[in-house]
């Protein structure tokens, strides 16, 4: 049949010659792949997290490579062989050598923090502060079952060995040819912003190389220091402690506060006068590491205020778990050199100095 004469037909909905009908597709499709994407990255959140600390790890061994490098002038992957044999070697001394020692120790250290923890909730019952048989049993108890998994965890080399393979597989993949990766995600973008990513990304893994490493030293330095002093001044179980806080370090603010109350709840197990050297012993290295160590890293790498990785680990610990938690830091830090490179880029566009 023939159309009516003088009439004009209009673009259906499936013609796409008509510039309204395209745009509004592209808008559409837009917001779908959005939310497709936030979908895939919160059901595939676990592997995500699993190849980030494959690439926080590869940092730290691409780290100590480079490191090596300035002593030992030798092609980079005998130092990147080096580097993970030392590592190896210091995880089977901690798990093995250490292990049996500190397996009797978690549970003793159980048992006093469950002792503890009940005479501190008698203390503040009898003072009136909480209701009499107002919870202090079943406050210990969640307390320790969730302190329970991390003393265990440092006693036994089965504790979450699955994903840790893996960000170890991942960790030495990409440190022995980083470049093959970058040149495989470059491949997926545009000519004009390769050159724009090779430079983000060599600022990405500065940054991450820099923060690890103040990382790592500020966990010895803490795991030492707490063995040493509480070792001198008398406190129970001050090997299986210093691990403990070094291995907390690895999470600011929140590992230095599960720390101290160990290591305080110990001390005063044993004494009035011990406690308090306790007290000393937490208040001097937590000195030495806020005022001393994350400063000069903070200059180095990125300045991230305390606030601002406090509430990313409380996000992402209630959302991901404890690989979150452990993650926040680094993923903080990734973001905020991606915003300040594309701030910088936008500025340098505009004709903005950038200070």
């Amino acid at each position: 049949m023939s159309s009516e004469p003088g009439h004009v037909e209009a673009p259906g909905p499936t013609d796409f010659s008509d510039a309204l009908t395209l745009r509004e597709f592209q808008r559409a499709s837009v917001w779908l792949g959005l939310g497709v994407a936030i979908i895939l990255v919160w059901f595939l959140a676990q592997p995500l997290l699993l190849i980030l600390g494959g690439l926080v790890f590869g940092a730290i061994l691409d780290g100590g490579t480079r490191l090596l490098g300035r002593v030992l002038p030798i092609r980079r992957g005998w130092r990147l062989a080096i580097v993970c044999v030392a590592g190896l070697a210091f995880m089977l001394w901690t798990f093995y050598f250490a292990g049996s020692q500190l397996t009797a120790q978690a549970e003793v250290l159980r048992a006093t923090v469950q002792t503890q923890v009940s005479r501190l909730f008698g203390w503040a019952a009898a003072m009136g502060f909480v209701p009499k048989g107002g919870g202090a049993s079943a406050f210990s108890n969640q307390l320790m079952g969730s302190l329970g998994q991390l003393t265990s965890a440092v006693g036994s080399v089965f504790g979450a060995l699955s994903s840790l393979i893996m960000i170890v597989v991942i960790g030495i993949f990409v440190t022995v040819e980083p470049r093959l990766y970058e040149r495989g995600v470059a491949w997926m973008l545009p000519m004009r912003k390769r050159a724009d990513f090779y430079v983000l990304c060599d600022k990405m893994g500065r940054t991450l190389r820099r923060l690890m490493a103040g990382r790592l030293l500020g966990m010895a330095v803490e795991g030492f220091g707490t063995w040493l002093l509480l070792m001198v001044g008398g406190v129970p179980m001050a090997a299986l402690l210093g691990i403990l806080t070094g291995l907390l370090a690895f999470l600011p603010n929140i590992g230095a506060i599960v720390s101290g109350v160990l290591i305080v709840l110990v001390g005063f197990s044993a004494g009035f006068n011990t406690g308090l050297w306790a007290i000393a012993v937490y208040l001097i290295v937590q000195t030495v590491d806020g005022y001393v160590i994350v400063p000069a890293v903070a200059k180095r790498s990125v300045d991230l205020a305390p606030a601002l990785v406090l509430g990313a680990q409380l996000l992402f610990g209630a959302l991901f778990g404890i690989l979150g938690l452990a993650l926040a830091d680094p993923m903080v830090a990734m973001i905020k050199v991606l915003l300040e490179d594309r701030s910088e880029s936008a500025a340098e566009q505009a004709g903005v100095a950038v200070p």
